[in-house]
């Protein structure tokens, strides 16, 4: 690496922060400004959040649940070059770690997000109550390799949300603002105190979402995706579809990612819909 020193996203997922003196990552960390140490070596896990959906699965989502037929541009294989990116919540009775793998239109899994920086206090909050929305939650959205691509938080809420992404090494990309509370929910992309683009949802259920550009023109669909009865009263699990009409700038690009993968985790945090 070539990185100078300084605090970056933990590329382990371990910790929301973790020191890199310049040649290697340290044993450094830190969640919302609490030290602490842990030996910087790979989980003995998967490298990135995995679930059991099969490339077929994946198809299916793509062509006969989200409609859509063909891609608008050839992908280049990456989270940021794809054409369509299919969403899927690692299923589970109780939600204490959001978990998405992110697939290709194809079903060929090319990143993933993780959630970070939990207390273990934090996690018994969240299966004890339904007090999410005033949390603050930290996501990494990782690559095919586990490395860290974009980070997101959250930040505690009361009525409107307000994500804030940066990228992998922790500069700000931008922001992604709540503009209303009555009625269909949309959110303005904010980079430098400018308006580049927004995500209107369709629906007051907050399934379906318009991206749009500064010019309120579209650039990309974020569509849910039906699961089941079963999988929708016994588990968490959500599925999404982003569908890409051509090859966005940065970092316009950077806020879209960020928002199609974090449609639940992160923008309706407390599960009604439609905030």
């Amino acid at each position: 690496m070539s990185h100078p020193a300084n605090w970056y996203p933990d590329p382990f997922g371990r910790f929301e922060l973790r020191y890199f003196d310049s040649m290697n990552w340290t044993e450094h960390v830190n969640n919302g400004g609490t030290p602490g140490i842990d030996p910087p070596v790979p989980s003995a896990g998967p490298a990135m959040p995995i679930t059991n959906h099969q490339p077929a699965q994946v198809q299916q989502q793509v062509q006969a649940k989200a409609g859509v037929r063909g891609a608008a541009f050839a992908g280049g294989g990456s989270l940021f070059t794809e054409p369509i990116l299919v969403v899927n919540q690692k299923a589970k009775f109780i939600e204490v770690e959001n978990e998405y793998a992110i697939f290709d239109q194809g079903g060929r899994q090319i990143g993933g997000v993780r959630q970070v920086g939990q207390s273990t206090a934090k996690k018994v909050m969240r299966v004890m109550t339904n007090v999410d929305q005033f949390m603050t939650h930290k996501l990494q959205v990782v690559d095919a390799y586990g490395q860290v691509a974009l980070a997101i938080t959250r930040p505690a809420k009361m009525v409107k949300s307000k994500l804030i992404v940066t990228n992998a090494m922790g500069a700000e990309v931008g922001t992604i603002v709540q503009e209303n509370v009555v009625g269909k929910v949309h959110f303005g992309f904010m980079v430098g105190g400018q308006r580049i683009g927004s995500i209107n949802a369709e629906n007051w259920r907050a399934w379906n979402f318009s991206v749009q550009d500064a010019n309120n023109h579209e650039v990309a669909r974020i569509t849910k995706t039906w699961e089941g009865l079963a999988s929708t009263l016994f588990t968490t699990a959500d599925n999404y579809v982003v569908q890409f009409h051509y090859q966005l700038p940065d970092p316009l690009l950077s806020l879209v990612v960020a928002s199609a993968v974090s449609v639940d985790t992160a923008l309706k945090q407390d599960n009604r819909g439609f905030n």
